[in-house]
């Protein structure tokens, strides 16, 4: 694709308006310096000097939307505890819609909450429910995100596996999305891969595009015809492969498999480029573009957040950057 076709489509991305449904939680970071170690155990000390708080899992998504000048709408549980209300904080500082948080007094607020000391993460200790949400916790969600569903471009799934993804809730949003002619993405996990069914598009990485059909990539062939079975098992549109150094493989019904090659110039960390690539793919797809175009877009997309150290956002102005320096790279400016 040319420069100006990216910077039209991105210009589009503000017209956006787009609903995320799965696990919310908080991540929380403890940021400190190391100068001895434990006389109880042989560990070291952290003295925490700075603590931030972030959206974390399915609220990432969202915050990449809005990086990208979009409209976000959470949906999903909180607990009704102090790390709830600082998550609900955080996102309407954000500037993401809230009123789709359904709060659940018998179930705490996820928080990953990472002890960093010297720039190194030391550990990470995770505190979660993650029994499936209850009958009238879905039916409390349903209820919020179909009142905004006529306003919407479409959802997206993001699924950590941590309860709010269930067979109804999830069969209940994709009939009701398809049929209105809006997308349903789903950010998969192996674990409940059994229901997704007949959503717009599935974005599973090779691990979990793997590990679904019992089977290794060993060829290019292999992640073919890999694509292909996904497409028939999920009755999905299509199927976009992530695969990290190798970019990202498109399965769309009845046409020819498109292979991106990766945009990344420098690879720091990937955290959270899943939901970096998910968030851009969609409003691509709610933008007008065909999938292959969206495909590319989320890769360079991608190319910026793994050039980033965190859990990071891409901007429309730094994918155009990104853009800029790739071709300069190559010669081909």
């Amino acid at each position: 694709m040319q420069r100006n076709q990216i910077e039209n489509i991105l210009k589009r991305f503000v017209q956006s308006n787009i609903a995320v449904l799965g696990d919310v939680m908080l991540d929380e970071f403890c940021w400190g310096k190391v100068d001895r170690i434990s006389p109880e155990a042989p560990v070291p000390i952290v003295q925490v000097k700075k603590e931030t708080w972030r959206p974390g899992g399915a609220a990432n998504v969202a915050t990449n939307l809005v990086a990208m000048g979009a409209r976000a709408h959470i949906f999903g549980i909180v607990g009704d505890d102090g790390a709830g209300r600082r998550l609900s904080e955080e996102l309407v500082k954000g500037k993401i819609g809230t009123t789709g948080l359904v709060i659940d007094s018998g179930r705490r607020t996820s928080v990953k909450t990472r002890i960093i000391g010297q720039k190194q993460q030391m550990i990470r200790v995770d505190r979660e429910n993650t029994e499936p949400i209850d009958y009238d916790r879905q039916k409390a969600i349903l209820k919020s995100l179909f009142r905004h569903i006529d306003e919407l471009d479409g959802v997206i799934v993001s699924d950590y596996a941590k309860g709010v993804i269930v067979e109804n809730l999830l069969k209940e949003v994709i009939e009701r999305f398809k049929k209105l002619g809006k997308f349903v993405a789903i950010d998969p996990k192996l674990k409940n891969f059994g229901i997704y069914k007949q959503p717009t598009i599935i974005t599973p990485n090779t691990k979990e595009a793997e590990s679904t059909l019992g089977r290794v990539f060993e060829s290019e062939d292999d992640v073919l015809k890999g694509g292909q079975d996904l497409l028939k098992i999920t009755g999905s549109d299509a199927i976009l492969i992530t695969r990290s150094e190798q970019g990202m493989s498109l399965f769309e019904k009845g046409r020819k498999p498109v292979t991106i090659p990766t945009r990344a110039l420098d690879v720091y960390d990937v955290t959270g480029a899943g939901d970096t690539v998910i968030a851009t793919f969609s409003l691509a797809l709610a933008s007008g573009c065909e999938m292959p175009e969206a495909a590319e877009i989320a890769n360079l997309a991608a190319g910026v957040v793994v050039g980033l150290v965190g859990t990071a956002a891409a901007t429309a102005e730094q994918v155009l950057d990104h853009y800029d320096r790739i071709h300069y790279k190559t010669g081909s400016h």
